[in-house]
């Protein structure tokens, strides 16, 4: 009910003035994207005089994207697709998230007191895949992870584990893939636990008695191969074991239905795309914004 009513509020738009301070999404395509609806809500909810635009930003034009938002007094910016690795270099600082996972999807800019910004970049997944967990009542520290895949989202998720705890062990289709994204990531979470398996290798891993997770961060199973999952149908999923899918669209993936066929939970990404726009949120504004009214707005986003 109180999503509902913030979000009828959300539809009539908070008036934009002279005075309202501007948040936007770097990216090309982002004309789909749900940060906007999420994040418009949100600051509807909180009463704050903020405005969350689209930014299609082709690459060519980033940097030129990036002194334009110094110029008009942009707060922040979330970054996505082709940008999240191609700004590092346009950045004057990156938070140590950012440094491990080389990459970011968050940009705030610090004003000194003569006015001039700096470009402060953090990439906020890893941590919102983590608060996702603990929101559904998963708390893996101390126990074993399965990542599927090796890809940027795979860095952000095996950064965060790691600094959480837990021991993840990352397959790839392509090994050095998976060596690669472990060697990079142990020089910034020494004594962790992070370790490159080939493809052939996941049978025998299903089986540790420690495992708790497994964390499908590869594209199958989103069109266009909706029906397809990483995990082997001849091979049985690990009972009990918590599944968690970062596709979201759709919602209930082929993954998702192995685990539960299993016994096991299993979660989609929706709640890591919340909850890592709710930190960036927080970050840009010093205003903790209500992750079920964010939830709620992406929900009538997908329906409306």
């Amino acid at each position: 009910a109180l999503a509902l009513a913030v979000l009828l509020a959300y539809t009539t738009l908070m008036p934009i003035s002279g005075h309202t301070r501007l948040l936007g999404l770097l990216g090309w395509p982002v004309a789909h994207s749900f940060s906007p609806a999420m994040h418009n809500a949100a600051a509807a909810a909180l009463g704050l005089d903020l405005a969350y635009v689209p930014l299609p930003t082709r690459p060519g034009h980033l940097p030129a994207a990036l002194q334009g938002l110094a110029a008009l007094g942009f707060l922040g910016v979330n970054v996505t697709v082709p940008h999240k690795q191609a700004v590092l270099p346009l950045l004057d600082e990156l938070a140590p998230a950012g440094q491990a996972i080389g990459a970011v999807n968050s940009i705030k800019l610090v004003r000194d007191p003569a006015g001039q910004a700096r470009l402060v970049g953090d990439n906020t997944d890893g941590a919102g895949f983590l608060a996702d967990l603990a929101a559904q009542g998963v708390s893996p520290a101390g126990q074993e992870c399965l990542l599927l895949g090796a890809g940027g989202a795979a860095r952000a998720v095996a950064y965060a584990l790691a600094q959480a705890g837990v021991q993840v062990h990352v397959l790839a289709r392509r090994p050095e893939q998976a060596a690669g994204l472990v060697a990079d990531l142990a020089r910034h979470c020494p004594g962790r636990v992070l370790a490159a398996h080939a493809w052939p290798d996941l049978a025998a891993l299903s089986q540790r008695p420690a495992l708790a997770l497994v964390v499908n961060s590869t594209p199958l199973g989103m069109a266009p191969q909706p029906h397809a999952s990483p995990w082997p149908d001849e091979l049985p999923f690990p009972a009990g074991v918590v599944a968690y899918d970062l596709v979201y669209n759709p919602r209930q993936t082929r993954f998702m239905q192995q685990a539960q066929a299993a016994g096991g939970r299993a979660m989609n990404g929706l709640g890591m795309l919340v909850q890592q726009g709710a930190l960036a949120f927080a970050w840009w504004t010093g205003s903790r914004p209500d992750v079920a009214i964010m939830r709620a707005a992406i929900d009538q986003e997908k329906t409306g």
